[in-house]
């Protein structure tokens, strides 16, 4: 299902639950300029949690090919878009991924559709870098794998504490990163963390 190919029926489902919510919080959703908001914003819930319907795993083995070469392998401000799981609110930011080639690389266009996949279903920051670093250790062979996550929150800036400057960091890691400090400074410092 693409972002703009939807099951009409899911869609109207889905909306029927928004114009209630509209309903509760005091809104009339008959009233102009929200008689097409409901639809809108089911179109716009099944694409922001696309993700579900794709498989991490299968993305990522599509493109891994025989390689003998760099120490390391960096894909930094990778952009991505989520929505947290407690709040149902979006948060936002920058993964980067490194990893240790054995024998093996990952199209790079992948990495960044891997992060897609994870970060468009209801999430939290800790698990989306998890995730994307558990699958790449699982998909081909690495000495090594780490991930970095920085993200705004909107639960943070805009509900609950208010506080506008709040940034999150997130780390992940595995294999020689896991095993060895001095590789993860390295990793640390080509990012400029």
């Amino acid at each position: 299902m693409t972002n703009i190919e939807h099951d009409e029926q899911l869609v109207e489902e889905i909306a029927g639950h928004y114009r209630e919510i509209l309903r509760l919080v005091g809104e009339n959703p008959e009233r102009e300029g929200l008689l097409k908001t409901p639809v809108r914003a089911a179109k716009a819930l099944l694409d922001i949690t696309r993700g579900y319907g794709q498989d991490p795993l299968a993305i990522a083995r599509k493109a891994v090919f025989e390689y003998e070469g760099s120490k390391i392998i960096i894909v930094k401000d990778i952009e991505f878009y989520s929505m947290c799981e407690h709040h149902i609110l979006p948060f936002f930011g920058k993964v980067a991924v490194g990893y240790l080639p054995k024998g093996k690389m990952i199209g790079l266009s992948k990495l960044a559709r891997i992060v897609e996949s994870f970060a468009r279903r209801l999430q939290v920051q800790e698990r989306l870098t998890a995730q994307v670093c558990a699958l790449l250790a699982e998909a081909m062979p690495t000495e090594g794998v780490i991930v970095a996550c920085s993200a705004e929150h909107l639960c943070m800036k805009m509900s609950l504490v208010e506080k506008q400057d709040s940034c999150t960091t997130t780390f992940d890691y595995c294999g020689r990163f896991a095993e060895e400090p001095a590789l993860r400074e390295e990793f640390m410092r080509l990012l400029n963390y």
